[in-house]
């Protein structure tokens, strides 16, 4: 920053910057709109901040963010239990629990396969999926990892696991997205969809 920013707000705009998804006009913006608010707006804020960081942590089951023993899903004795929707982030489960169509359970694994970034099997949560399956009652694990080289990679790794178990392994389907021209579709996405149609 330029010399003659405060440094309290110069290391504020870093902060903010620091965050994903945030560039340096975005981290000006909040670090002036977060120093014009009143002191009590400032302080929950770092309250809340400091709250989450303390208090969320893995479900000992499915491994998602929770604040308890067991995250709400895992708590709720209507969902399918004997499916398992595995996920690579927390956010992930946001996304498919909007289309309120899935209504077992999840396993989040909090990333991806990725050597190049020196990510392997050990570094997720693959070993209490694992001893979901081993403790019976499974009788299908979905993959939902993102489509990506990394996603297909631990996708595969985890179904080879799988397999012996007995457990069915199924992988979500891709396609071309709603309200999209063929033309503009990469050659993979058309292969999935290709792959994965239905009879209407």
């Amino acid at each position: 920053m330029a010399s003659y920013t405060a440094a309290p707000l110069a290391r504020l705009v870093d902060q903010f910057e620091s965050l994903p998804g945030i560039g340096h006009k975005s981290a000006l913006r909040l670090a002036y709109y977060i120093i014009g608010q009143p002191e009590e707006t400032a302080k929950q804020l770092a309250s809340s901040i400091l709250e989450a960081r303390n208090t969320i942590h893995y479900c000992s089951i499915c491994c998602n963010l929770t604040d308890q023993e067991l995250c709400p899903i895992c708590r709720n004795d209507a969902r399918d239990k004997s499916v398992i929707c595995v996920v690579e982030e927390p956010r992930d489960i946001s996304a498919l629990e909007r289309t309120q169509e899935f209504n077992a359970t999840y396993h989040v694994l909090h990333g991806a396969i990725s050597p190049l970034s020196g990510i392997g099997p050990e570094e997720l949560c693959i070993k209490e999926l694992l001893n979901r399956v081993h403790q019976g009652g499974i009788r299908e694990v979905i993959m939902a990892t993102n489509p990506t080289v990394e996603g297909e990679a631990t996708a595969m790794y985890i179904s080879r696991l799988l397999k012996p178990l007995g457990v069915k392994v199924t992988r979500l389907a891709y396609g071309i997205p709603v309200g999209a021209d063929l033309e503009y579709a990469d050659e993979v996405t058309l292969a999935r969809a290709l792959e994965g149609r239905n009879e209407i």
